[in-house]
C-alpha cells in the first residue's frame, strides 16, 4: 500500500512540475511570462520593458492593468522608447505630462483579448487590414506581411510585433519594436 501511495505522490509531483512548466510559455526580456499572472505582474520582470513599467506607474495605470480586463497590449520595448526623439521619454514622465503620457500608453491598449489568431482573422476579414479601437479612443491598423503582424498608428508609424501571444490572466501582450503615437 505504501508503494502505491509513494508512486501516486511522485506522479502528482511530476504533473505539478509539468503544469508549472506549461504555464511559463514565453520568455520576454529574459523572464518567463506566466499565463496565471496579470499584465503588470509579468511586465515588471521583463528587462526589456523597464521604461514601459516606469511609464505605467507614472501614469497611474498599474491598478487598471492589474484589473480583470481582458486587455490586448502592444508593449513597446526599452529600445522602442529610446528611439523616440531625445528628451521625449523624460518629458512624458514628468508629473505635468501625465495626461499626455496616459494617452500614449492607453493608445497601446485594445479592450478584449486579441491573440495572434484573432488578429489574423480580423486582418483577413478586413481585406488585409484590421482597424483596432484603442482604450484612448484612437485607432490602430493591423496588417500582415510575410507571416508577421504590423501595427500602424494614426501618424503612419509602424511597429512590428516581435513576440506575439504572451498570454496573461487578464489578456494578452504582443511585444512591439516601436512606440505607437496617437494624432
Amino acid at each position: 500500500m505504501k508503494h502505491i501511495k509513494l508512486s501516486t505522490i511522485a506522479l502528482a509531483l511530476v504533473m505539478s512540475v509539468s503544469t508549472l512548466t506549461a504555464i511559463a510559455q514565453v520568455t520576454v526580456g529574459g523572464a518567463p511570462m506566466y499565463a496565471n499572472k496579470d499584465i503588470i505582474d509579468n511586465a515588471v520582470n521583463s528587462k526589456d520593458h523597464t521604461t514601459l513599467v516606469a511609464a505605467v506607474k507614472a501614469a497611474g495605470l498599474v491598478e487598471t492593468l492589474k484589473g480583470a480586463g481582458p486587455f490586448t497590449v502592444f508593449a513597446p520595448t526599452n529600445a522602442a522608447f529610446a528611439a523616440l526623439p531625445a528628451g521625449t521619454v523624460d518629458t512624458l514622465l514628468k508629473p505635468e505630462s501625465k495626461p499626455a503620457l496616459t494617452k500614449v500608453l492607453t493608445y497601446h491598449v485594445v479592450a478584449g483579448k486579441m491573440d495572434a489568431a484573432a488578429l489574423t482573422k480580423a486582418i483577413t476579414a478586413g481585406g488585409g487590414k484590421a482597424s483596432l479601437k484603442t482604450v484612448s479612443g484612437g485607432t490602430l491598423t493591423a496588417s500582415a506581411a510575410g507571416g508577421k503582424v504590423m501595427v500602424m498608428d494614426e501618424s503612419g508609424g509602424t511597429a512590428n510585433v516581435t513576440i506575439a501571444d504572451v498570454i496573461q490572466s487578464n489578456g494578452v501582450i504582443h511585444v512591439v519594436d516601436k512606440v505607437l503615437l496617437p494624432k
